[in-house]
């Protein structure tokens, strides 16, 4: 007896200790390895928009003798903060045959970061090797990171922003070799922190090479520069795309725009402005592109006003292109509203998965070109009648159902509402919604019409016939 219940307490035991083992090895992994080290770093920063584009080339070596399957990116608390989208990819081949393998990016909860770092790990398809070397490309967007100094400007001065950064690579590993290249929009560079060594050639500052550095270090750099370009922020985003499988997609997207540079101070004068607009006027903009899908029709672009005519349309087969212009130039600080509407043909956006659910293949993002999106709320209402609705991402995104009532509908259109924050041009990709529908529920409203008109002149009908009674007895 005693033998027989032995077993099940050392198999528990043993259960343990391998659960213990498996925490222990899951919470090593988790964390930077010591073993691995940058041999070398290339950051290149792209200032030349009101959006901070970073490209990241990294090249790594595991000198350990255990394999490491996650290499770590780190970055400020500020950063952190500012942070809209990392994307990571193995490059492979070279030149007109090279091409890129996307990873697997995600951030960890490490607490023991100094300074508030917070770490992003990146998976790698096949772990690293002792003794290997690997080639990681990063991009990473950083938004509202350009600080407008002076913050208020006249109409006639340029408009001039603070840049805050490392001049050397912000890493949980020891760095080897490292180099820095800034770009910014014009030559006009006011100020900049200078770190041996450091060049200037035009609008590029260059800072390194530098060597051996160890990890979670940095050399805080400010740069002062003229940028003129849009800082066009999209504050509220709402986009209501709903699904008629009658043949159409209409879409409608309400825009609440704010120019987010330095604020316009003093009187506006539009004579001036319309003499000199690139003196006058230089840190302004009065015309935005939006980029539509092909095929469009119906389009529309209008205001609390009414329409608003200031508007080119372009399309072919393979796009369309939405020329706008608000009824008056935004300086710093300024605001517009603002409302897109079109249509699209069903066929080109609605199909049907191998297991029989449909399902809306569609854009996320913000269709104006170079611009940021502070709240994006889009909601997708499908046809009276369906069932299971789910939404795929390929990123984090809140998502939520409701009801819709349009006109006929008796017991509401459900709708896929997904919402995001700090949304740029790099969101810009196709999104799903997978649904089931009954075909049959197509027929529910024109039955509903149909019976409605029935009614109607039945009740015109005996109206008529008892008034002709009366008529007779009288």
């Amino acid at each position: 007896m005693g033998e027989i219940l032995m077993v099940p307490a050392l198999g528990r035991i043993l259960l343990g200790l391998s659960l213990l083992a498996s925490s222990f090895s899951a919470l090593g992994s988790s964390s930077p390895s010591p073993d691995v080290r940058i041999l070398s770093a290339e950051r290149r920063v792209d200032l030349t928009s009101s959006i901070v584009k970073v490209y990241l080339t990294l090249k790594v070596e595991n000198s350990g003798a255990s394999h490491a399957s996650d290499i770590f990116l780190a970055f400020s608390p500020t950063e952190t903060e500012h942070l809209a989208i990392i994307k990571a990819s193995l490059p492979e081949g070279k030149r007109k045959k090279k091409k890129y393998i996307p990873l697997d990016v995600n951030p960890t909860e490490l607490s023991e970061a100094p300074n508030g770092a917070k770490l992003f790990s990146v998976s790698l398809i096949n772990p690293l090797m002792a003794g290997e070397t690997a080639v990681i490309e990063v991009l990473y967007i950083l938004t509202h990171s350009l600080e407008p100094f002076p913050a208020e400007i006249s109409q006639s001065e340029s408009q001039l922003v603070y840049y805050r950064d490392s001049a050397v690579l912000l890493s949980p590993y020891h760095v080897v070799e490292q180099i820095m290249y800034i770009k910014t929009p014009t030559n006009k560079i006011e100020s900049f922190t200078r770190v041996d060594p450091t060049n200037r050639a035009g609008t590029e500052l260059k800072y390194g090479h530098f060597h051996d550095h160890p990890p979670y270090y940095s050399s805080p750099i400010l740069i002062h520069f003229e940028n003129n370009n849009p800082f066009a922020v999209v504050e509220e985003l709402v986009r209501e795309v709903e699904i008629s499988h009658w043949g159409s997609l209409q879409v409608k997207e309400y825009y609440q725009l704010k120019h987010a540079g330095a604020r316009h101070k003093g009187v506006f004068s539009r004579l001036e402005y319309q003499a000199r607009p690139s003196i006058n006027g230089a840190s302004s903009f009065k015309q935005l592109l939006a980029k539509l899908p092909p095929r469009v029709n119906s389009v529309y672009y209008r205001d609390a006003i009414g329409n608003i005519s200031s508007s080119h349309l372009r399309t072919d087969y393979q796009k369309s292109e939405l020329e706008i212009e608000p009824r008056y130039p935004l300086f710093g600080g300024w605001k517009a509203s603002f409302v897109i509407g079109y249509s699209v043909p069903l066929e080109d956006f609605l199909f049907e998965s191998p297991e029989g659910q449909h399902y809306l293949n569609f854009s996320f993002g913000c269709p104006l070109y170079e611009t940021l999106v502070d709240s994006l709320t889009i909601k997708v209402v499908l046809p009276e009648g369906s069932r299971s609705p789910s939404a795929v991402l390929p990123f984090g995104a809140d998502q939520y159902l409701e009801k819709t009532f349009s006109y006929l509908d008796v017991v509401g259109r459900t709708t896929v509402v997904i919402k995001k924050k700090n949304v740029v041009p790099e969101h810009n990709v196709p999104f799903q919604v997978y649904y089931n529908f009954n075909p049959i529920f197509m027929l529910a409203e024109p039955l509903m019409l149909i019976t409605a008109i029935f009614l109607f002149f039945s009740a015109c009908i005996a109206y008529l016939h008892m008034d002709l009674s009366l008529a007779k007895k009288a």
